[in-house]
């Protein structure tokens, strides 16, 4: 993506300092290991990218929120979200990983934990397990409504996840179904999600401001790689004014509902505002 790049925790520690400093909120990091196997063993190893980083961050930079993506399709060779069985994702099986990674992440200090897989019972399996390790104050930050969307190619070739066969429509959303979204929110809060994201935002701006109405919830909406991108390569030709789009799109996701957003402009942006 441009002006994205994959970095080491010392080149991360860099961008969050700038961050911090422009008074971004918070960050969310994204692993992508050495080595990739079935089950994504790596996404639970405690000197993974992720968890290297979340320690460094509570050191370095203690007062910056620290949020970690939890899912493993950046950690497994086919680069689904979850274990296969016979070519398909297997939910339940996936559930154990899943709370094993968003432990391995508390441990090492992270602020808010948050699921993308789109697994069914995650957010409760996540719960209990935290609850049980003793991490009661862990926040989860749930991928509630996260839609099967043409917008992520930029992110799956940067943090080489595409699926190796097939698509993950079997358990992300379709894109014309909103009662769906609403179900998988709401089952979501039930099982003790501390907020709910949307995802992608600025297509699916019906969907943050009908999950904030209907639910009062802390809502959060992601404006995904498809969206940055897009910006960024029109501002390139010359065709918009980057800064005033940007900021535009930033200022419509929030009028929708959402109460914070997760951006690659966040550094930019804050330093406009």
């Amino acid at each position: 993506m441009p002006g994205v790049s994959q970095t080491s925790v010392d080149e991360m520690l860099r961008d969050a300092e700038a961050a911090a400093k422009a008074k971004v909120g918070g960050i969310i990091l994204f692993g992508v290991p050495e080595t990739k196997d079935a089950t994504g063993s790596a996404a639970w190893d405690e000197k993974g990218a992720v968890q290297m980083g979340v320690r460094a961050l509570k050191k370095e930079i203690p007062e910056l929120v620290v949020i970690t993506d939890v899912c493993m399709c950046e950690y497994t060779d086919h680069g689904h979200c979850g274990v296969l069985k016979n070519g398909e994702v297997d939910n339940d099986a996936t559930l154990e990983l899943l709370s094993r990674a968003a432990l391995s992440h508390a441990r090492a200090g992270a602020d808010i934990v948050a699921p993308s897989d789109m697994m069914d019972g995650r957010v409760g399996a996540i719960r209990a397990s935290l609850d049980t390790a003793g991490f009661i104050d862990t926040s989860i930050l749930s991928y509630a409504a996260k839609y099967a969307s043409a917008y992520y190619g930029p992110f799956r070739e940067a943090a080489e996840s595409a699926p190796q066969t097939g698509d993950r429509r079997g358990y992300q959303m379709d894109p014309g179904n909103a009662q769906e979204a609403m179900r998988e929110v709401l089952a979501d809060i039930e099982e003790g999600a501390d907020a709910v994201m949307v995802k992608p935002a600025g297509p699916y701006l019906d969907i943050v401001s009908r999950v904030k109405a209907e639910t009062g919830y802390p809502v959060a909406a992601y404006q995904v790689s498809g969206e940055y991108a897009m910006i960024c390569a029109a501002a390139e030709r010359g065709w918009i004014e980057r800064e005033r789009v940007m900021m535009e799109s930033l200022l419509g996701i929030r009028r929708a509902g959402a109460d914070f957003i997760v951006t690659y402009f966040a550094t930019e942006a804050a330093k406009q505002l």
